[in-house]
Protein backbone atom coordinates (compact mmCIF):
# COMPACT_ATOMS: atom_id res chain seq x y z
CA UNK A 1 0.00 0.00 0.00
CA UNK A 2 1.51 3.21 -1.02
CA UNK A 3 0.68 6.81 -0.03
CA UNK A 4 0.42 9.54 -2.94
CA UNK A 5 0.09 13.03 -1.87
CA UNK A 6 -1.62 15.05 -4.69
CA UNK A 7 -2.05 19.29 -4.55
CA UNK A 8 -4.36 20.20 -2.33
CA UNK A 9 -5.99 16.79 -1.89
CA UNK A 10 -5.66 14.36 0.83
CA UNK A 11 -3.26 11.58 0.19
CA UNK A 12 -4.47 8.41 -2.27
CA UNK A 13 -4.14 5.34 -1.26
CA UNK A 14 -2.99 2.52 -3.75
CA UNK A 15 -3.49 -1.04 -3.08
CA UNK A 16 -1.58 -3.51 -5.02
CA UNK A 17 -1.08 -7.54 -5.05
CA UNK A 18 1.85 -8.79 -3.28
CA UNK A 19 4.95 -9.29 -5.32
CA UNK A 20 5.66 -13.24 -6.14
CA UNK A 21 8.98 -14.24 -4.68
CA UNK A 22 11.38 -15.36 -7.01
CA UNK A 23 12.31 -19.10 -7.80
CA UNK A 24 8.83 -20.27 -7.80
CA UNK A 25 8.01 -23.51 -9.43
CA UNK A 26 4.35 -23.72 -11.10
CA UNK A 27 2.25 -26.82 -10.57
CA UNK A 28 -0.83 -27.09 -13.17
CA UNK A 29 -3.26 -30.23 -12.04
CA UNK A 30 -6.40 -31.34 -13.05
CA UNK A 31 -8.72 -34.62 -11.84
CA UNK A 32 -10.62 -35.89 -14.58
CA UNK A 33 -13.97 -38.64 -13.93
CA UNK A 34 -16.49 -40.28 -16.17
CA UNK A 35 -19.56 -40.99 -14.25
CA UNK A 36 -18.66 -38.58 -11.69
CA UNK A 37 -18.37 -41.11 -9.14
CA UNK A 38 -16.79 -43.20 -12.02
CA UNK A 39 -13.58 -43.91 -13.07
CA UNK A 40 -11.00 -41.29 -12.54
CA UNK A 41 -7.88 -40.10 -12.86
CA UNK A 42 -5.84 -37.06 -11.88
CA UNK A 43 -2.51 -34.73 -13.58
CA UNK A 44 0.38 -33.23 -12.43
CA UNK A 45 2.43 -31.25 -14.83
CA UNK A 46 5.20 -28.85 -12.89
CA UNK A 47 7.49 -26.35 -14.42
CA UNK A 48 10.18 -25.03 -12.83
CA UNK A 49 10.74 -21.28 -12.73
CA UNK A 50 12.89 -21.23 -15.36
CA UNK A 51 9.29 -22.56 -17.56
CA UNK A 52 10.80 -26.11 -18.13
CA UNK A 53 9.14 -29.12 -17.66
CA UNK A 54 10.45 -31.07 -14.29
CA UNK A 55 7.82 -33.71 -13.62
CA UNK A 56 4.48 -34.68 -14.94
CA UNK A 57 2.43 -37.46 -14.73
CA UNK A 58 -1.33 -38.94 -14.70
CA UNK A 59 -2.66 -41.86 -13.17
CA UNK A 60 -5.44 -43.74 -12.90
CA UNK A 61 -7.39 -43.50 -9.44
CA UNK A 62 -10.16 -46.06 -9.63
CA UNK A 63 -13.60 -44.86 -9.06
CA UNK A 64 -13.92 -41.39 -7.56
CA UNK A 65 -15.57 -38.28 -8.40
CA UNK A 66 -14.22 -35.30 -9.74
CA UNK A 67 -13.49 -33.32 -7.30
CA UNK A 68 -11.56 -36.07 -4.90
CA UNK A 69 -9.53 -36.52 -8.13
CA UNK A 70 -8.89 -32.63 -8.14
CA UNK A 71 -7.59 -33.03 -4.75
CA UNK A 72 -5.17 -35.97 -5.61
CA UNK A 73 -3.29 -34.25 -8.19
CA UNK A 74 -2.88 -31.21 -5.54
CA UNK A 75 -1.82 -33.47 -2.90
CA UNK A 76 0.79 -34.89 -5.47
CA UNK A 77 2.01 -31.79 -6.74
CA UNK A 78 2.58 -31.01 -3.37
CA UNK A 79 4.07 -34.38 -1.92
CA UNK A 80 6.39 -33.92 -5.23
CA UNK A 81 7.43 -30.75 -4.21
CA UNK A 82 8.53 -31.35 -0.55
CA UNK A 83 10.27 -34.36 -1.42
CA UNK A 84 12.59 -32.38 -3.92
CA UNK A 85 13.54 -29.53 -1.61
CA UNK A 86 11.07 -27.01 -3.68
CA UNK A 87 9.82 -24.32 -1.21
CA UNK A 88 7.84 -21.98 -3.57
CA UNK A 89 5.13 -23.46 -5.33
CA UNK A 90 2.18 -21.77 -7.13
CA UNK A 91 -0.50 -24.30 -8.57
CA UNK A 92 -3.07 -23.26 -11.09
CA UNK A 93 -6.06 -25.61 -11.25
CA UNK A 94 -9.43 -25.12 -13.22
CA UNK A 95 -11.50 -26.45 -10.44
CA UNK A 96 -12.77 -23.43 -8.75
CA UNK A 97 -14.27 -25.23 -5.79
CA UNK A 98 -11.17 -27.13 -4.49
CA UNK A 99 -8.89 -23.64 -5.27
CA UNK A 100 -11.68 -21.44 -3.28
CA UNK A 101 -11.39 -24.34 -0.61
CA UNK A 102 -8.06 -23.95 -0.37
CA UNK A 103 -8.07 -20.19 -0.43
CA UNK A 104 -10.24 -20.59 2.91
CA UNK A 105 -13.07 -19.10 0.90
CA UNK A 106 -15.29 -21.59 0.49
CA UNK A 107 -16.53 -24.15 3.49
CA UNK A 108 -15.91 -27.99 2.95
CA UNK A 109 -18.78 -29.61 3.59
CA UNK A 110 -18.39 -33.01 1.50
CA UNK A 111 -16.98 -36.17 4.14
CA UNK A 112 -15.03 -37.14 1.46
CA UNK A 113 -13.18 -33.80 0.34
CA UNK A 114 -12.03 -33.08 4.61
CA UNK A 115 -9.22 -35.59 4.90
CA UNK A 116 -7.85 -34.54 1.49
CA UNK A 117 -8.48 -31.02 2.14
CA UNK A 118 -6.62 -31.01 5.81
CA UNK A 119 -3.71 -33.50 4.21
CA UNK A 120 -2.98 -30.91 1.00
CA UNK A 121 -3.49 -27.59 3.72
CA UNK A 122 -0.65 -29.69 6.42
CA UNK A 123 1.50 -30.44 3.11
CA UNK A 124 1.43 -26.47 1.77
CA UNK A 125 1.93 -25.63 5.43
CA UNK A 126 5.09 -27.06 4.89
CA UNK A 127 6.28 -25.09 2.25
CA UNK A 128 7.96 -21.42 2.15
CA UNK A 129 5.49 -20.06 -0.10
CA UNK A 130 2.46 -21.50 -1.37
CA UNK A 131 -0.26 -19.88 -3.35
CA UNK A 132 -3.56 -21.72 -5.43
CA UNK A 133 -5.03 -19.69 -8.17
CA UNK A 134 -8.21 -20.29 -10.74
CA UNK A 135 -7.19 -20.99 -13.94
CA UNK A 136 -9.66 -21.35 -17.45
CA UNK A 137 -9.68 -25.01 -18.74
CA UNK A 138 -7.83 -24.27 -21.99
CA UNK A 139 -5.00 -22.46 -19.46
CA UNK A 140 -4.94 -25.95 -17.80
CA UNK A 141 -4.63 -27.68 -21.32
CA UNK A 142 -1.94 -29.84 -20.81
CA UNK A 143 -2.59 -31.32 -17.01
CA UNK A 144 -6.32 -31.77 -18.88
CA UNK A 145 -4.85 -34.21 -21.38
CA UNK A 146 -2.77 -35.93 -19.21
CA UNK A 147 -5.42 -37.09 -17.01
CA UNK A 148 -7.93 -37.79 -19.87
CA UNK A 149 -5.07 -40.17 -21.42
CA UNK A 150 -4.31 -42.24 -17.93
CA UNK A 151 -8.18 -42.85 -18.28
CA UNK A 152 -8.21 -43.68 -22.17
CA UNK A 153 -5.27 -45.88 -21.45
CA UNK A 154 -6.80 -47.78 -18.91
CA UNK A 155 -9.94 -48.27 -20.53
CA UNK A 156 -8.23 -49.79 -23.59
CA UNK A 157 -6.22 -52.03 -21.39
CA UNK A 158 -9.80 -53.10 -19.86
CA UNK A 159 -11.23 -53.62 -23.28
CA UNK A 160 -8.36 -55.60 -24.66
CA UNK A 161 -8.45 -58.14 -22.36
CA UNK A 162 -9.81 -61.41 -22.69
CA UNK A 163 -13.68 -62.25 -21.52
CA UNK A 164 -12.25 -65.12 -19.37
CA UNK A 165 -10.42 -62.46 -17.49
CA UNK A 166 -12.80 -59.34 -17.87
CA UNK A 167 -14.39 -58.45 -14.45
CA UNK A 168 -17.71 -60.04 -13.62
CA UNK A 169 -20.35 -57.61 -14.01
CA UNK A 170 -22.85 -60.48 -12.41
CA UNK A 171 -22.60 -60.91 -8.61
CA UNK A 172 -20.50 -63.52 -7.73
CA UNK A 173 -21.08 -65.60 -4.44
CA UNK A 174 -19.27 -64.09 -1.25
CA UNK A 175 -16.02 -65.83 -0.82
CA UNK A 176 -15.15 -67.00 2.48
CA UNK A 177 -13.63 -64.68 5.32
CA UNK A 178 -10.24 -66.34 4.57
CA UNK A 179 -10.27 -65.95 0.88
CA UNK A 180 -11.50 -62.49 1.56
CA UNK A 181 -8.08 -62.03 3.47
CA UNK A 182 -5.98 -63.59 1.31
CA UNK A 183 -7.59 -61.49 -2.33
CA UNK A 184 -7.49 -58.08 -0.41
CA UNK A 185 -3.67 -57.88 0.80
CA UNK A 186 -1.65 -55.60 -1.45
CA UNK A 187 1.73 -53.88 -0.30
CA UNK A 188 2.26 -50.22 -1.48
CA UNK A 189 4.92 -48.12 -0.97
CA UNK A 190 4.46 -44.80 1.51
CA UNK A 191 6.21 -41.86 2.22
CA UNK A 192 5.73 -40.23 5.57
CA UNK A 193 5.73 -36.55 5.29
CA UNK A 194 3.66 -33.64 6.98
CA UNK A 195 2.71 -36.02 9.76
CA UNK A 196 1.20 -38.06 7.25
CA UNK A 197 2.16 -41.46 4.89
CA UNK A 198 1.31 -40.08 1.21
CA UNK A 199 0.42 -42.80 -0.90
CA UNK A 200 3.04 -43.53 -4.32
CA UNK A 201 0.46 -45.29 -6.23
CA UNK A 202 -3.43 -45.01 -6.25
CA UNK A 203 -5.39 -47.89 -4.85
CA UNK A 204 -9.12 -48.94 -6.47
CA UNK A 205 -10.90 -48.76 -3.35
CA UNK A 206 -14.63 -47.32 -3.11
CA UNK A 207 -15.22 -43.79 -1.52
CA UNK A 208 -15.51 -44.04 2.03
CA UNK A 209 -14.19 -47.33 2.75
CA UNK A 210 -12.32 -48.29 6.22
CA UNK A 211 -8.62 -50.28 5.51
CA UNK A 212 -6.40 -51.83 7.82
CA UNK A 213 -2.73 -50.42 7.54
CA UNK A 214 0.69 -52.35 8.53
CA UNK A 215 4.01 -50.28 8.48
CA UNK A 216 7.04 -51.64 7.37
CA UNK A 217 10.19 -49.22 7.22
CA UNK A 218 11.83 -49.42 3.35
CA UNK A 219 15.44 -50.80 3.98
CA UNK A 220 16.56 -47.53 2.27
CA UNK A 221 15.35 -45.73 4.39
CA UNK A 222 16.33 -47.06 7.61
CA UNK A 223 19.13 -45.76 9.88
Amino acid sequence: MKRTPQPGRPAVLLFSEPERPANVHIAHVDGASRGNPGPASYAVVLYGPDGKTKFQVGKYLGRATNNVAEYYGLITALDYALSQGIDRLLVRSDSELMVRQMQGRYKVNSADLKPLHERARKLSRGLAHFAIEHVRREQNREADELANIALDQTSSRMASLPSSTQPEQRQSPEPAPSQRADQSVRTVRARYSAGALHLLEALDLEEGEVVEVKVKRSAKTRT
